[in-house]
């Protein structure tokens, strides 16, 4: 993992932003999460990242903040299903997909922060709004080596993943949880009037 060529330390930084990483018993997925966040932090010229917003026009949340949110609901869900339903999610697949389900912003919001937000706000590769960031995400994920079923669970729009495990609905199922409550609360609208009404300028 490369840390050592950047300012801040991303590493601790990314620790310190997620305790729910101790909730991954496999030491080396708990590390594959850490260093697909460097990797996305360093390359989109993030200082902090507490600096990345939930969304490009909603930064009263900030991206870890909502990404700590989407971990905890998904944990409570999949107590649940095993408690109430019999069901046997994977927890620590649960956790490592909540935690890397919006990695991708690191590339995808550079061009809607102040720059002084950022290292490097004049990046030439990576950092962009071409690609969704469920994809970069995922994307980042098999870069560093996550188990498929890992990977498969990061996406969360459909259609991006043709076959959907338990882990991946329960990721995506809390993302909307969280994402409904943020825009609710800093806009008064659901997620799908905020799709509906500013994806168009995003396109």
């Amino acid at each position: 993992m490369a840390t050592e060529t950047h300012g801040p330390d991303f590493e601790t930084q990314v620790r310190d932003a997620f305790p729910s990483l101790d909730r991954i018993d496999d030491d080396d997925l708990r590390e594959q999460v850490v260093e697909a966040w460097v990797l996305g932090l360093e390359r989109g010229g993030w200082r902090s990242i507490h600096d990345i917003p939930y969304a490009w026009n909603i930064h009263e949340v900030t991206n870890v903040e909502h990404v700590r949110g989407v971990t905890k609901i998904a944990l409570e869900s999949a107590e649940i299903q095993r408690d109430f339903h019999g069901a046997d999610p994977d927890i620590d697949t649960i956790v490592a997909a909540c935690l890397l389900h919006d990695v991708g912003k690191c590339y995808e919001y550079v061009d809607h922060v102040d720059a002084e937000r950022l290292d490097d706000p004049d990046r030439e590769h990576y950092a962009n709004e071409e690609i969704p960031h469920s994809l970069s995400g995922y994307a980042l994920a098999h870069e560093v080596g996550c188990p498929l079923d890992v990977q498969r669970a990061i996406p969360h729009f459909l259609g991006e993943v043709p076959t959907r495990t338990l882990e991946a609905e329960l990721v995506k199922s809390a993302n909307s949880a969280s994402s409904n409550a943020i825009t609710q609360s800093a806009m008064g609208i659901t997620l799908q009037e905020w799709v509906d009404k500013y994806s168009q300028t995003q396109d």
